[in-house]
């Protein structure tokens, strides 16, 4: 795998003008901008064409939906190869037309199949769109919010209060652990049969991405690491993780006893992965990448 090569979900695929939020103009400017594509959201699903691949389903100015929705629930994201792209974030019950083929999907099944600029701007719109529906009402004080700064803020409408939030991202660190010639995986119990994945786990108040690793690997397995080297790092929208990738080392021979949410777990030869005895996640994983690049003697 080419280490220059971002993560899924992740990588230059939108162009984000950060700036451009604090016009408060940028509504009328996008609606009055006949290029301005639309994406639809409701609830935690998005539209999409789904034959004969994959792809967001875009609207424009013309669909009755741009011109019915209240303001509040446009949210400009940036502009996606080279056109300014907003999102409509709709109610989960609202009913809508769509266009011939289009139906509102949910991401995790259909992500490997989506081209990844896609993938990772339905990723960008999915996380903010939980977020917004999380924050309707202020963590202060329990007033109402509105959103600011083209829908990337909501502020508390209590005139006494008027406290900001910004979009929360939860921290979790996923890690290989390796004794030189084997790598420690495990597996939950509900996964496919055979099925093996690397360590993962929230970071917690007041805790290093590193102490978070050793922290994690040790309740897990009762593996104690060192080494601890950052490797990269992945969106992960389910609904709001940000996942850090770590490789890490164990002394050989380090028994290996399973206790929280892990089934099982144990030490694999790369041989053993490759002919299948455990089976790799997915390739659009983080944890496939730290496992492949371990495999291909790199780790």
């Amino acid at each position: 795998m080419d280490q220059d090569r971002p993560n899924f979900f992740s990588g230059p695929y939108i162009d984000r003008r950060a700036e451009v939020r604090e016009d408060p103009g940028w509504l009328e400017a996008a609606l009055s901008d006949p290029a301005t594509l639309y994406m639809l959201g409701r609830g935690t699903t998005q539209l999409v064409q789904t034959k004969p691949e994959p792809r967001i389903a875009f609207v424009t100015r013309e669909h009755p939906i741009v011109r019915e929705v209240d303001p509040r629930q446009f949210v400009l994201l940036g502009w996606f190869r080279g056109t300014r792209c907003v999102l409509i974030q709709l109610e989960a019950e609202r009913s809508v037309d769509v266009p011939p083929g289009a139906t509102f999907e949910e991401l995790r099944p259909l992500s490997p199949l989506l081209r990844g600029d896609e993938a990772g701007l339905l990723a960008y719109a999915r996380a903010l769109s939980i977020w917004r529906t999380r924050q309707r009402f202020c963590g202060v004080c329990s007033a109402p919010t509105l959103p600011e700064r083209a829908g990337h803020v909501m502020r508390c409408t209590n005139e006494i209060c008027q406290h900001e939030f910004f979009p929360r991202i939860d921290p979790a660190i996923i890690v290989l652990v390796t004794d030189g010639e084997r790598a420690l995986l495990g597996r939950q119990s509900t996964w496919p049969p055979g099925r093996y994945s690397t360590v993962a786990g929230f970071v917690e108040p007041g805790e290093s991405l590193e102490d978070a690793v050793a922290r994690e690997v040790l309740e897990e397995t009762a593996v104690r690491v060192t080494g601890v080297r950052y490797d990269s790092s992945q969106p992960w929208p389910f609904p709001s993780s940000l996942m850090i990738g770590f490789q890490a080392t164990a002394e050989y021979g380090s028994p290996v006893q399973v206790s929280g949410e892990l089934e099982a777990a144990g030490w694999f030869t790369r041989e053993q992965i490759e002919s299948g005895v455990a089976l790799v996640p997915p390739s659009h994983s983080i944890s496939y990448r730290l496992i492949s690049t371990w495999l291909k003697g790199r780790g």
